[in-house]
């Protein structure tokens, strides 16, 4: 062939490959504007904001310059859960159309403190609060008041304040036993920490078939029992309480014969059921008494001797929003007396989720307010004197027992020594989980100083006799022990082939207790962690970036001492590539099942993650055992484990086509099979592999 006509024949060949590009282009902005047209029309007729944003998603990814749709794709992770993923959506408008939105920056704000980077969203609301210096008499709809964004500034500096000194508390998710897919949250235990009743919107078990407006179940109480240190599968409460719609559960009183429930009747009031002989609950009556009002009581919490009753209410002459209140039992055994909490408590914010300790003296409830990370957060406040109403200031139990969304519905046991709650963490099963939260047993260690010695003391000799003075013997001062000086821990992540600096999330925690280690972002890729336990202990280290291979990593440190000590890791993030494989090692499944075990839950969440940040990756999903067993057992087991990876993530809104679950048996070990620690456990794995992106 000449060279002329390879010349064009490699023309026609390269003219070719455009227009069929150009024309992939032109079908996905088509399909794009489809997708746009069914999210704007699930948002008309319902409220289902889940549905919505699965359309607007796959629209925004189908056309990244459509600007309209990643906006939206934005506001609704904003909306539901995912936050933190809404960011990208914004940058994508803000890159194109800096002026889309007057309050875009605001926006991308809201995103970058959801996910914890701070400065990040404090430098956006700063670039948004000098576009409205700039402007002061704008008077659009998409203007934010000067007012708020200063409250998000300053929530993000407490939030830098508290993630890097982290309360050392375990956080553990109580089990899907009692968990699920859908939202779990409003947990109440009785005074024995044997019975547990929450609120719950799953599908399985719910009393009503049909679905509210946001095409998700209606709230329903559900209820278990512990025997021994597990516990049992929770069940629906039953018809008496349960009804077509919403129920919730909101306390038990101490000696656990009263449940009370908030029903959305009258504005939302609150109403009480008590427990019959034979385990029963009778049906449900409104509280007596002036607790509720033509106002919203949303959630209540009543002392050990039954006296007092402390509630939230929307009642006018509040201090603003959602107010907590006291109300004292009178000689009808009715509710009346009802007084605001007062400015110790109460602040132009919303209050919400009060819980009275047993001891009626520690008071825990949620604010909008005060020093707060963003969203409602958990502060506790002791009662100084009863009679006058007066309260300690209240004090915010910190990260990560608070986060920048909304942390509410606290209760404790009656011991003082547990905590129980809601929350939506990277280990959940889906939406809100409910968690147990104790005090770790690794105590920050402080510097033990020995008590000052008295001065030696001498006695005045008397004249008669003539004695020798007697002098006390003077003991050497104690010396104070040393201070225990937190060890740095400082990772270093990088590209693996350029070695380049990577701005990465990176999170470190206790292997066995989850009790988060305070971190520093130091810029150029690199972290500092203080390692404060006294005692060697392991900790699971996570690395994610946007474009790579997530990393998962455990580490054994030995324990703090007097003294200084730092310890560097480097970790290089691989690119998702095409033919890039990585094993999942902390995805577990129940012994020769499919099902997952709850610990799996974090990594089954980063893989979800990841597939949402990159939109067109398509990967395999592999799953392997060890040779023990049937052969054939084997082989079907592993695929029955991989469609569970692969149907955990299709229920998360990722698209089946993106997912191909192979077993592949026992045919691919990585080790020897003769060894169950160095080669079977190595064996039993799930791996993904990158098919396309």
């Amino acid at each position: 062939m000449s060279s002329l006509l390879r010349v064009l024949f490699f023309s026609a060949c390269f003219f070719c490959l455009l227009i069929s590009v150009y024309g992939q282009q032109e079908q996905d902005k088509e399909l794009a504007k489809e997708y746009m047209l069914q999210a704007e029309l699930t948002l008309a007729e319902t409220k289902a904001e889940d549905d919505a944003k699965d359309q607007m998603v796959l629209a925004a990814n189908l056309d990244t310059t459509f600007i309209k749709a990643n906006f939206g794709a934005g506001e609704l992770y904003l909306k539901t859960i995912g936050k933190e993923l809404a960011v990208k959506y914004f940058l994508r408008v803000y890159r194109q159309d800096a002026d889309y939105r007057f309050d875009i920056e605001y926006w991308i704000a809201m995103s970058y403190q959801y996910g914890l980077e701070f400065d990040k969203a404090i430098d956006f609301y700063t670039r948004y609060k000098n576009k409205l210096t700039k402007k002061p008499n704008y008077q659009g709809k998409d203007k934010v008041e000067m007012k708020d964004v200063d409250r998000r500034i300053t929530e993000c500096k407490n939030g830098k304040e508290f993630v890097a000194n982290p309360k050392p508390y375990s956080i553990v998710n109580i089990g899907r036993e009692i968990n699920s897919e859908f939202e779990d949250f409003a947990p109440i235990l009785n005074a024995s920490e044997d019975e547990i009743v929450f609120t719950t919107r799953r599908r399985d078990g719910n009393t009503y078939e049909n679905v509210a407006e946001d095409n998700k179940p209606y709230e329903d109480i559900f209820t278990t029992t512990r025997s021994g240190t597990t516990w049992q599968k929770a069940k629906n409460i039953g018809p008496t309480l349960n009804t077509k719609f919403f129920d919730s559960s909101l306390a038990f009183s101490p000696d656990g014969t009263t449940l009370f429930v908030y029903k959305d009747d009258g504005g939302g009031d609150i109403y009480f059921s008590e427990r019959k002989k034979d385990g029963s609950w009778s049906s449900l009556e409104a509280l007596p008494g002036v607790i509720n009002s033509s106002y919203r009581e949303s959630s209540i919490s009543i002392t050990k001797d039954g006296d007092l009753l402390y509630f939230a209410s929307e009642r006018p002459g509040g201090f603003g929003g959602s107010d907590i209140y006291v109300c004292s039992k009178d000689s009808r055994g009715e509710w009346s007396r009802v007084k605001n909490l007062g400015s110790a408590i109460n602040t132009e914010y919303d209050e919400d989720g009060p819980f009275i300790d047993y001891d009626g003296k520690a008071l825990y409830f949620s604010s909008r307010g005060r020093k707060g990370m963003g969203g409602f957060d958990i502060f506790k406040s002791n009662l100084l004197d009863k009679e006058k109403n007066e309260w300690s200031d209240p004090e915010n139990l910190g990260y990560p027992i608070n986060s920048p969304d909304d942390d509410v519905f606290f209760s404790g046991t009656k011991d003082g020594k547990r905590w129980y709650y809601s929350s939506v963490r990277a280990d959940g099963l889906g939406y809100s989980d409910i968690y147990k939260i104790e005090p770790s047993t690794d105590e920050k260690k402080t510097p033990q100083v020995a008590a000052k010695e008295p001065e030696p003391v001498i006695e005045t000799p008397k004249e008669e006799p003539v004695k020798k003075p007697v002098v006390d013997e003077v003991k050497p001062k104690a010396e104070p022990k040393p201070a225990v000086v937190p060890i740095q821990y400082v990772v270093n992540v990088v590209d693996a082939e350029t070695k380049s600096p990577l701005d990465a999330k990176v999170r470190m925690q206790g292997l066995k207790d989850n009790v988060m280690v305070g971190v520093e972002n130091l810029g150029g890729g690199s972290s500092k962690f203080a390692i404060v336990s006294t005692t060697t202990k392991d900790y699971r280290v996570s690395v994610e970036k946007e474009g790579y291979v997530f990393q998962t990593l455990t580490v054994k440190i030995e324990g703090a001492t007097e003294k200084e000590k730092t310890i560097t890791k480097t970790v290089e993030m691989r690119k998702l590539s095409v033919g890039v494989v990585s094993i999942l090692r902390n995805i577990y499944f129940d012994f020769e099942k499919a099902t997952f075990k709850t610990e799996s839950y974090p990594e089954l969440n980063k893989l979800e993650t990841m597939m949402k940040q990159n939109t067109s990756l398509q990967v395999e999903i592999g799953g392997h055992t060890d040779s023990v067993g049937d052969n054939k057992f084997n082989l079907g087991l592993s695929l029955r484990r991989a469609n569970a990876v692969k149907s955990f993530l299709t229920s998360k809104g990722v698209d089946t086509r993106r997912i191909k679950a192979v077993g592949y048996g026992e045919t691919k070990p990585l080790a020897s099979n003769d060894d169950e620690e160095e080669g079977r456990q190595f064996n039993r794995r799930v791996e993904f592999k990158v098919l396309g992106k």
